[in-house]
Order: C-alpha cells, then sequence, then structure tokens
C-alpha cells in the first residue's frame, strides 16, 4: 500500500463539517431576505385588509365554532406564544443562506395568503367568543390588545397565523437535526394552540390553516428548492 493510497483512505474517512442550522448570511443575503419579505408585506396587507374590508360591507355572517367550544378558557400569557410568531419571520434568511430556498419560502408563503384570501370571501366568518374582560388580561393587556389589532375582524378560516407559522416550521424543519426540528414542531403546535387559548380563532380554523400549510410546503416549497 503507497503513501498516496494510505493517505485517500484517510480523507475519505474525513466527514465534511456539519451545515450549522443558523449562520450569519452576509449583508448581501439580508438585503436579498428583506426586499422579498418587504414585497410578501405588502402582498398580505392587501390581501388580509382587502378581505377584511370586503367581508365589513357584506350582511353575511358565518360561525364554525363546534359544540361546546365557546367553554375554552382564556389563558392570557399565551399571548406571547401567539406574537412569537413573527421571530420565525426573523429567523428566515440565517436558516435559509441560499436565494433559491429563500425564493421557495416566499412564494410558499405568497400562494397560502392568495388561497386563505379566497376562503376569506367565500366563508365571511364571524367570531363566535366574546369580548375579553380587561380584568382577565393583567400584565398581557397591552401585548393581547396589538395582536386582536393585527388580526382585524373577519379574516378566520384558514387561520392564517396558523398557516404562516406552520409553514416556516415546516421549511425550516427539513434542514434541521431530529432534536432542533422536534423543537419547531412543538412551536408550531403551542401557536396554533394559541390561537385557541386567547380566542383569537376557532379549532376549524386552526385545523384548516394547518391544512393549507402543509399543501403550501409540498406542492409549492419543496418543488421550488429543489429545482
Amino acid at each position: 500500500m503507497t503513501v498516496q493510497s494510505i493517505g485517500n483512505i484517510a480523507q475519505s474517512c474525513i466527514r465534511p463539517p456539519a451545515v450549522p442550522f443558523l449562520a450569519w448570511p452576509g449583508v448581501s443575503h439580508l438585503r436579498y431576505a428583506t426586499a422579498l419579505a418587504l414585497a410578501n408585506g405588502v402582498w398580505f396587507e392587501l390581501v388580509f385588509a382587502g378581505c377584511d374590508f370586503l367581508t365589513s360591507r357584506r350582511a353575511l355572517r358565518l360561525h364554525v365554532n363546534l359544540p361546546g367550544e365557546l367553554g375554552i378558557p382564556f389563558i392570557a400569557p399565551m399571548t406571547a406564544f401567539y406574537m412569537s410568531m413573527y421571530l420565525l419571520f426573523i429567523a428566515g434568511p440565517f436558516i435559509l443562506r441560499t436565494r433559491r430556498e429563500l425564493r421557495a419560502a416566499i412564494a410558499m408563503l405568497a400562494v397560502s395568503i392568495a388561497i386563505a384570501g379566497v376562503c376569506f370571501l367565500l366563508f365571511p366568518v364571524e367570531l363566535a367568543y366574546p369580548s375579553v374582560p380587561e380584568s382577565e388580561l393583567g400584565i398581557w393587556g397591552g401585548l393581547f390588545h396589538v395582536a386582536d389589532a393585527l388580526n382585524l375582524t373577519y379574516d378566520l378560516v384558514p387561520s392564517l397565523h396558523v398557516a404562516l407559522t406552520t409553514g416556516c416550521a415546516a421549511v425550516f424543519a427539513s434542514r434541521a437535526s431530529g432534536g432542533i426540528s422536534a423543537l419547531l414542531w412543538s412551536w408550531a403546535v403551542g401557536v396554533a394552540l394559541s390561537t385557541v387559548l386567547i380566542h383569537q380563532h376557532h379549532v376549524v380554523d386552526v385545523l384548516s390553516g394547518w391544512l393549507l400549510a402543509i399543501v403550501s410546503f409540498r406542492l409549492v416549497y419543496k418543488p421550488l428548492a429543489a429545482s
């Protein structure tokens, strides 16, 4: 066995360093991600606010709450979990460090928003929960009112809060280790539960939002990210 062959064997046994889940992507990539996020933010506002405005001018109102659902307790601290969705958006460019992956993720979110917009107009749903008394909010009052204002009024089925969170979790988990993947999916489940526990959505909204996210991930993100 020659010295060269020994060197080749040794080199083949050395595994390349694992790609870190989180890393600094560089200023250029951050700028690119910010531009995509802003464009998608404008699209979100056009659809979300536009559908809510149109529904507010209609007389038809639907209710989708399940029997006994209005008895679900209001848990004010879950507001923090609810608002944690925005951390996933911020983390995007630090996890998806190629432009192809970023474009695929934004396209997935944009398609989810478009499909949800059609559903909002087809199903003008009204929240069945009564207003939450200020006495139940405690120290979470300020944050809750922000969340409540961002939700507008009639855009309920499917829950875009759940769809966008679950979509991001699916994308990030697809390139994460087992432990991190489990943490991301637990986070998505926690956010989904929080939408009901702070009375911003009904169970039907959550289930349909989760389904929308999975379909968009498989039919939009995966093909685009692989191309």
